[in-house]
């Protein structure tokens, strides 16, 4: 099996695995919570490759594994009712949760707690956009440098939502015209219906082109002067498309 690598340069990350790895030879619980997609289980997973895992919507998986293992991971721990009954003495068991209600039940039976930090809150997060962009253009086979937005990209949902993001923002900087061209074909040709289809569909190409100006230039008259509009009638679709 390969071993699983977690990719970190976080002081917060580095306390969570000096605290795991401590614990590797003693029979106790630890909780691992934190926002979903923060790696967690990876992390858990590079500390523990051999440990068996398993997941606490399987009931019956996960009490025949309690009978017979005495070191188990536990993942999507927060779904486990009434975890209290739960027998964890003299085993190593480590459960994994993407959110949990800090409460005396909790406090007693977890010899350790710790909380993985979101993606916001890392300090090495240059480290983990740097990785996953080289990744992700590897992928997609482009093999020269390629800069991109980091103020815009999505980290709402941590790595799932950066790696969408980074998709998205690799693929505009690489569309040329002939993509773009085809891309509104195939979606004009599936959505074009009805009696006023050129005005409707007017706005995909007017508002993108117009707001991409204001910005660009930061100045409706340098605009309609780029354009070839008067400025009338420039500020007319700006209102239309609600721009102003």
């Amino acid at each position: 099996m390969k071993p699983v690598q977690f990719l970190s340069n976080s002081a917060q990350i580095d306390n969570i695995i000096k605290g795991l790895t401590l614990t590797k030879s003693l029979f106790v619980s630890s909780l691992l919570h934190g926002e979903a997609f923060t790696g967690k289980k990876t992390l858990i997973k590079s500390l523990f490759p051999q440990s068996i895992y398993i997941d606490a919507n399987n009931k019956t998986e996960l009490e025949l594994a309690l009978e017979n293992s005495n070191e188990l991971i536990i993942y999507n721990f927060e779904k486990l009712i009434n975890f209290e009954n739960i027998n964890f003495e003299n085993r190593r068991i480590i459960a994994i949760a993407n959110h949990i209600e800090s409460t005396s039940k909790i406090e007693k039976k977890f010899a350790f707690i710790y909380k993985m930090p979101s993606l916001n809150e890392r300090e090495d997060l240059d480290l983990l956009i740097e990785f996953f962009q080289d990744k992700t253009q590897k992928e997609l086979m482009l093999d020269y440098p390629i800069k991109l937005n980091i103020e815009t990209l999505d980290l709402s949902k941590n790595i799932k939502s950066l790696k969408a993001s980074l998709y998205k923002q690799l693929l505009y900087k690489t569309i040329n015209q002939e993509d773009i061209k085809e891309i509104l074909y195939n979606y004009l040709f599936e959505n074009m219906e009805g009696n006023n289809a050129y005005r409707e569909f007017l706005g995909l190409y007017e508002e993108p082109l117009i707001e991409a100006g204001l910005k660009k230039y930061k100045s409706q008259l340098k605009l309609a002067q780029v354009l070839g509009l008067n400025r009338n009638t420039l500020r007319k679709k700006i209102q239309e498309h609600g721009l102003d």
